[in-house]
This record gives C-alpha cells, sequence and structure tokens, in this order.
C-alpha cells in the first residue's frame, strides 16, 4: 500500500498512542473530518488500523514491544548471532549497522576488531564503539527516536547513500513466510532500503521470534540478502526460499 506522508503519521501515532480519534486527528493535520476518514478507512482496508468508533486502534498482534524489553527477549540467541556476524566481517572492512537489539549484538561482538569504519543510524552503536581508538564511527543526522535511540527520516537516508560498504548489518521486526522482511516505523525502513541498496554483501540477523511476529511495512525480501544469520530457521519456506536463492543460511543452534 502506498501511503500518503499524512497517512503515514497517522499509523506512527496510532503505533506510539495505541490508538487515534477523527477529531484530533482532523484538528492535528487542519483537515476536515471526512478527510481524516477517508485516511483511516484507507488504513484500515490495508489492514495495518482496526476501526473503532470515533477512530481507529493499532491492532494489538503488531504491537512493538518496547525497546528496553527487546534487549531480553532472546538475550543468549543474539549474542551467538552477533558473534556468528562479526566472524564474516574481517578486519579493515567498512560496513553499515541498523538500528535493532540484535544489530547492536553484532556491533558488541566487534570490539576486538581493528581498522573498522562503521557507519550506523543508532545511536546506542555508536556509543558504545566510540572509545575503541581501532574503530572510526560515522553517525547518520536525523531524527532521533527516543523509544529506541535509531535516527530515521529523509536526511539519514541521504547521508547512507554517500557511501558503498563492504558490509550491511540489518534487523528485521518480523519475517514473513513468504520472505518479506518487515518492520513498524517507515522512516526506519527507508534508511533500511538505502543501507541495503549501498551494501556489497548484506548480513540479516533476526532471532527465530521474528517469525512468530507480524509488522505493518515491508523492506524488502529476504533473497536481497546475502547471509542470513538466526539462531533457528523454523518456517520451511523461508529455508527454502535461502536455497533457492543462493541466500548462506547460518544458524548458531545448529
Amino acid at each position: 500500500m502506498y501511503l500518503t506522508g499524512r497517512q503515514a503519521e497517522i499509523l506512527e501515532l496510532a503505533k506510539t498512542e495505541g490508538r487515534v480519534l477523527v477529531e484530533d486527528l482532523a484538528q492535528r493535520f487542519s483537515v476536515t473530518p471526512q478527510t481524516i476518514r477517508k485516511d483511516l478507512n484507507d488504513l484500515c482496508d490495508a489492514r495495518v488500523l482496526n476501526r473503532i468508533h470515533g477512530g481507529a486502534i493499532f491492532p494489538s498482534g503488531k504491537e512493538n514491544v518496547r525497546y528496553e524489553s527487546r534487549r531480553q527477549i532472546a538475550a543468549a540467541e543474539k549474542q551467538a548471532i552477533g558473534r556468528a556476524a562479526a566472524a564474516l566481517i574481517p578486519d579493515n572492512s567498512s560496513l553499515f549497522i541498523n538500528i535493532g537489539t540484535t544489530t547492536e549484538a553484532v556491533g558488541e561482538a566487534l570490539l576486538d576488531h581493528r581498522e573498522l569504519m562503521i557507519i550506523t543510524n543508532n545511536i546506542n552503536v555508536a556509543n558504545r564503539l566510540r572509545v575503541f581508538p581501532s574503530i572510526e564511527v560515522v553517525i547518520a543526522g536525523g531524527v532521533v527516536r527516543g523509544s529506541d535511540g535509531g535516527i530515521v527520516g529523509e536526511a539519514a537516508v541521504d547521508f547512507i547513500k554517500q557511501f558503498k560498504v563492504d558490509f550491511a548489518v540489518i534487523g528485521a521486526s518480523a519475517i514473513d513466510s513468504d520472505g518479506a522482511l518487515l518492520d513498524f516505523d517507515y522512516r526506519e525502513v527507508k534508511v533500511a532500503q538505502a543501507i541495503i541498496a549501498n551494501a556489497r554483501h548484506v548480513i540479516l540477523v533476526s532471532d527465530s521470534t521474528k517469525f512468530e511476529r507480524t509488522a505493518p511495512v515491508r523492506i524488502g525480501h529476504i533473497s536481497q540478502v546475502q547471509t542470513f544469520i538466526t539462531d533457528r530457521c523454523i518456517i520451511e519456506n523461508v529455508r527454502k526460499i535461502c536455497a533457492d536463492q543462493d541466500v548462506r543460511l547460518v544458524e548458531t543452534e545448529v
């Protein structure tokens, strides 16, 4: 579904607040209630919001988990994934590291590497790695999300497009059985898409709980990455896609 700027903002508000009301949105955007109702109908038809009397809600099954809580989900699995990803990245490399708790685990596992250039839109990664003299940290500009320290928006996209790096480490909030990589924030997705387009080797890192979740915004497809690292690939069709598309599948618990 193509989202207008206003619809994308409505979706983001619904995700943050849990629900949005027609009258409040009409005031916020200085448009008529009828215009807002049409926006909500379009979003509900696309199944990214659910209609309620006087507004819409973000579906509870699609709610993103608070960032600090997400750090604790499959923590040991993320550490193992981080070590496996770091083992693929040699010294004297350039790489992107995207937003996410699993990508942060990769950053942690890179601390003993030397002569790395890391470009990131993840403040947590930048802050952790900045004190290591053998790692040069370059941080994107843009809007900083208070929820997780991610830097998003068009400025971040434009910044990423200035580089062509050896590796990219990306995550996803959900992985569909058809291989679609999904997330919650359309602004973050645009940055992730720029990262994929400007790296020679893309490493997707994701624990197996992501197979059990859904999210409304499409990042891309697993066939666009070169390596997929997870603790366990529990979806047979995803395993088949990796084999058919020559995506290296690394399972840390196997």
